[in-house]
């Protein structure tokens, strides 16, 4: 299980790379295992202000449609086009080409609720 240190992460298997007062979203190796194949990355929220814990997306594979939840409140400034060509990055590129938003954060003090990668092991009982 790939769960990098630098990343924060999300009860909800998001994982959240902060750069400067921008977060660029994803959800973890653990997620896109559980779900399996995905076929469908849907986000209508982009130029949209979404609070923490709002869904801002679904992500559809072939068994199950789950919703994505905003874990940290500002804009979604950008959606990862390639996966509207290319949805298996999720599977095959998590916490890289697969990620799915970028996000202006309005609350910065927010990132003290995310967990780090220990928390997160421990959550997924790793």
């Amino acid at each position: 299980m790939n769960i990098p240190e630098n990343l924060k992460y999300t009860k909800d298997h998001e994982w959240i790379r902060v750069e400067g007062d921008t977060a660029i979203v994803g959800i973890t190796d653990f997620a896109q295992g559980e779900l399996g194949d995905i076929v469908y990355v849907e986000v209508e929220t982009v130029d949209e202000d979404i609070t923490k814990d709002e869904v801002f997306g679904t992500v559809e594979a072939v068994k199950t449609v789950s919703d994505l939840f905003m874990p940290l409140s500002g804009i979604v400034t950008e959606f990862n086009e390639k996966l509207d060509d290319e949805p298996e990055l999720v599977n095959s590129d998590p916490y890289g080409e697969g990620w799915m938003v970028k996000v202006q954060l309005s609350d910065l003090e927010e990132i003290t609720d995310l967990l780090d990668a220990e928390a997160y092991k421990t959550l997924i009982g790793g």
